[in-house]
């Protein structure tokens, strides 16, 4: 699963401080783990990263800064082991990407692929999604924002985790341009149905499709089959792909 779940996380108490007394809850947009990372990812990241990675700062982010250029540019929340994002970047060598990863395992696997693959269009920003999207992404400047196969906290009593939720959708949709989309994914149906209830909700996004999109393809949108959805359909696993578009 991709590192993009919702979470509310105490931090640990400072020193000396009463371990019972109530602290503040920070809201994640995942869940720390432990994941096994290989020779060749940790290679990546401790050589490659470096190069690709725009560290995070608290303050908006320039792109044309970033990227040298002035072009679409296109957020990827959760980018995993990286399939996608090279594939989208590869065929839009037009649009710029910002993929966003916490899990190193995940930040050397993309490093290591935008390096084979010679792509100048990506950077990979290192830290939590939902600080970044706050923090460093200004409103109206996205052409488009991916959210793949968030973790579904699958327990009724975690549900409160997802992402894909208020009122993080709400600074989602105020981030994109007027006609960019905002395409999320999903193999769980019970978040399937969560996703489309809260996108139609907000007000600012209307639904390209009737209510999940069969066929996902737009200007800014595209989701290729990689080799994780391809293991799910050969098991018969259902997904379910959600395209809104910002009015």
């Amino acid at each position: 699963m991709k590192s993009t779940t919702h979470q509310s996380d105490e931090s640990p108490p400072p020193p000396g401080a009463d371990p019972q007394a109530s602290a503040p809850r920070r809201i994640r947009s995942f869940a720390m783990r432990r994941g096994h990372m290989t020779a060749a990812q940790r290679r990546a990241y401790e050589e490659l990263r470096p190069a690709l990675t725009l560290p995070y700062e608290p303050r908006r982010m320039d792109p044309s800064v970033v990227f040298g250029r002035n072009a679409p540019l296109v957020l990827e929340i959760g980018s995993g082991m990286g399939e996608t994002t090279v594939a989208v970047a590869q065929r839009h060598p037009d649009v710029d990407f910002l993929a966003v990863e916490v899990f190193v395992a995940g930040v050397g696997a993309l490093a290591r692929r935008l390096h084979e693959a010679r792509l100048r269009n990506v950077r990979i920003i290192e830290h939590d999604a939902v600080d970044v999207v706050q923090n460093m992404i200004a409103p109206m400047s996205l052409h488009a924002i991916h959210v793949f196969f968030p973790d579904p906290w699958p327990k009724t009593r975690h549900h409160k985790r997802r992402l894909i939720a208020p009122p993080f959708v709400g600074i989602l949709a105020e981030r994109l341009q007027v006609g960019g989309v905002l395409h999320c994914a999903t193999d769980w149906e019970d978040y399937a149905r969560q996703m489309l209830a809260v996108l139609s909700a907000e007000p600012r996004l209307r639904n390209l499709h009737a209510d999940y999109a069969a066929q996902p393809r737009s200007p800014w949108c595209e989701r290729p089959m990689t080799k994780f959805a391809a293991r799910g359909a050969r098991l018969g696993h259902g997904v379910w792909d959600l395209v809104f578009e910002r009015r």
